[in-house]
């Protein structure tokens, strides 16, 4: 995605520029592991610090590359960055800063630490509209631009204050089809954290039919999530035209039908035949987790369907002694392949 002037001086807060100093100030601090904006690693030329609370994190070599005219005046220690008309102007070690004559407060002053220049993060990227987040169990800092919003609603989805649909989440609102929202960050299988474009923040259902957001980190999320709803089912028994909406037994597409529908709100047709009408092809060198595999049987072009659960496995049904259980995908399964199908 392309980075906007915004996101651009809000990376001052990430770091600004390198030097190396006749002496160092000795700093305690924890490192962090990584500083994104929006959905993207920052590479940096050392690690992130957490001093106090709060993050110093060094850039010149990224704001460089954004465009971003740096000069250092060595004797003060003052740094200055202007990109189009806007000047930032910071001496280390001092707890203020200016953008455009206006004094910025900071917390913690910068600091020189081991040849690096390390600049507070938020006091520079909250001020110029960006939202700083910091996530204690993974100690991942992110930097979230407000301008863009590049996912797609498809479906009305109820923006949540937490990622859970029950009571204890309120709706904040229902975001309306066709509206566009940023995505800050996937929180699991199930959920985003979003920011919509009237200033708020919440959590929306990851699910496929809400949004036309995707990645590859999402996608294997949902392939395990799919292989663990379906494993709950290990050894329930097989029957032939088993009833939908119930558990209690299964033939291959019912199970296949019950896994999409309770997991991802996917709904399928109740035969293989013409599940396998639904979504893209792939071919076999091409599966991953969650992939839709069918098969002739019972002297049908498709007769059976099967999950495809990685590692050459498959997740289905078709056997009164085994119920549900998994296969491997061997010459015996691959003889008798038609076609695969991905849903999300």
């Amino acid at each position: 995605m392309t980075i906007n002037k915004k996101v651009l001086l809000a990376l001052l807060g990430v770091s600004l520029l390198q030097v190396t100093p006749s002496h160092a100030n000795s700093v305690q601090s924890t490192p962090a592991t990584t500083v994104y904006v929006d959905d993207r690693p920052l590479q940096l030329a050392a690690q992130p610090l957490l001093l106090e609370g709060t993050a110093l994190v060094p850039m010149r070599q990224l704001f460089e590359a954004q465009g971003v005219e740096l000069s250092w005046n060595a004797s003060s220690k003052t740094v200055t960055a202007t990109k189009n008309d806007m000047v930032l102007t910071y001496r280390i070690g001092e707890l203020a800063a200016t953008i455009n004559s206006k004094t910025l407060s900071l917390n913690v002053p910068g600091q020189i630490v081991e040849g690096n220049t390390m600049i507070p993060l938020r006091f520079v990227s909250e001020a110029l509209g960006c939202t700083v987040k910091w996530d204690a169990l993974t100690r991942t800092i992110r930097i979230i631009s407000r301008n863009d919003f590049f996912t797609t609603v498809l479906s009305g989805v109820n923006l949540r204050s937490k990622p859970d649909s029950s009571e204890a989440s309120p709706s904040l609102r229902l975001i309306p089809a066709d509206e566009k929202i940023h995505v800050i960050r996937e929180v699991n299988a199930l959920w985003l954290e979003v920011h919509t474009k009237d200033n708020l923040t919440g959590y929306i259902s990851a699910k496929p039919k809400y949004s036309d957001y995707t990645s590859s980190s999402l996608v294997e999320r949902q392939g395990d999530e799919l292989i663990a709803y379906g494993e709950k089912f290990l050894g329930t028994p097989y029957e032939f035209g088993a009833a939908s909406g119930q558990t209690s037994t299964f033939d291959c597409s019912s199970f296949v039908g019950e896994v999409f529908r309770h997991t991802l709100s996917i709904d399928l047709p109740r035969v293989s035949y013409d599940q396998a009408k639904e979504a893209r092809k792939v071919g076999l060198n091409e599966l991953r987790k969650g992939d839709l595999l069918f098969f002739s049987a019972r002297g049908l072009e498709i007769g059976h369907v099967a999950i495809y659960a990685g590692n050459n496995k498959l997740l289905h049904t078709f056997s009164k002694e085994r119920g549900v259980h998994f296969d491997t995908l061997d010459d015996k399964w691959q003889k008798r392949f038609v076609t695969a199908r991905r849903l999300f």
